[in-house]
């Protein structure tokens, strides 16, 4: 029975703070993403797609679609004749920039809609992608998916029902304009004051006192140097280069697929005891004997490596693992926040 091998990313301690751009801890008035979404089919699989059929009478969504995907190169196939195990129907969703043109290419995600077993060595069929259900399509996605199986037996994780398309989409219609905005404002990703005190700090320290003040936990409002009145654009670009010293989070961001670990942080952990399904982490007693079966017996001070490194040498799977360290949140035993994806 092969064992979990849990990631260890990033434990180590790290630096206090680190050092970013203005850019990429702010956005501006109106960027705000273009989501699209796309019924298609996912053809090619080898055996592992929707178990589907039709009748006289009826017939499944994942049938009907290839039914009328069909009639479109006048080839007409009675629905009951359609034995699909290698076809799957498929959700497309996307972000795009509202600043993207026609013929610029995005990622997309795809997700299996029927009981495919696995979307690994399909082709995503050409698949209109719309902002409303009501709206004519702006982009089209299609291509390979790039699906990677992580796992197997009885630790496996989800089999390969979703995956992403590297460039798997194409604008084809010009997106409506972003609306100018006179003010000029800065728009925090996260919303905090602290963080946008510091961003004002490096943007005044740069251009000049006054330059940036704080309106809210959320929004910078900024006022152009004189110098810099007649091109707006390269002093807004001046700006997203500033940089800016920003104190590391106490976060725990935990893969339940995978068992992926990444701490950002000096993340301790309390004392505490969880226990779930035979597993059993027991920190702030200093471990007495050998290590029993299932069992991870942490003393005082132990990190979130020592958990991590602990549940990996018993075997835990993805999700135990999550289980784990959001159990431990809940007793209080860490502090930082736990993310699981």
């Amino acid at each position: 029975m092969r064992r979990l091998l849990v990631a260890l990313a990033m434990l180590a301690p790290v630096a206090a703070s680190a050092q970013t751009r203005v850019g990429d801890l702010t956005t501006r008035p109106g960027e705000v993403p273009v989501r699209l979404v796309g019924y298609g089919l996912v053809v090619g699989l080898d055996g592992s797609g929707d178990r589907s059929f039709g009748t006289s009478s009826g017939s499944v969504q994942t049938v009907r679609s290839v039914v009328n995907l069909l009639r479109r190169f006048n080839i007409e196939v009675p629905p009951e004749r359609l034995r699909l195990r290698n076809v799957a129907a498929v959700l497309v969703t996307a972000e795009v920039s509202p600043f993207l043109r026609p013929g610029g290419r995005f990622e997309v995600q795809v997700a299996s809609m029927g009981d495919a077993t696995s979307l690994r060595g399909g082709v995503l069929w050409m698949t209109p992608l719309v902002s409303d259900p009501d709206q004519p399509p702006l982009a089209t996605a299609q291509g390979a998916m790039p699906v990677q199986l992580e796992g197997s037996g009885r630790y496996s994780s989800r089999g390969g029902s979703s995956s992403r398309i590297v460039d798997g989409g194409l604008l084809e219609v010009a997106l409506p304009p972003v609306a100018q905005v006179t003010d000029l404002q800065l728009l925090l990703r996260n919303p905090d004051f602290p963080l946008a005190a510091r961003v004002v700090e490096a943007i005044n320290a740069q251009f000049g006192d006054s330059t940036a003040t704080v309106m809210d936990p959320g929004a910078i409002r900024l006022r152009a140097p004189a110098t810099a009145t007649d091109n707006i654009p390269n002093f807004l670009a001046a700006v997203d280069t500033v940089p800016v010293t920003v104190p590391s989070v106490s976060r725990i961001i935990i893969d339940a697929r995978s068992g992926v670990v990444v701490a950002g942080g000096d993340v301790r952990v309390g004392t505490a005891v969880v226990s779930l399904k035979g597993i059993t982490v027991r920190v702030g007693e200093a471990p007495v004997g050998a290590p029993l079966p299932g069992v991870v017996a942490l003393g005082p001070g132990a990190t979130v490596r020592d958990i991590a490194a602990g549940l990996q040498a018993i075997g835990a799977a993805p999700g135990e693992v999550a289980a784990v360290f959001d159990g431990l949140r809940a007793a209080g035993a860490i502090t930082a926040s736990v993310v699981v994806r």
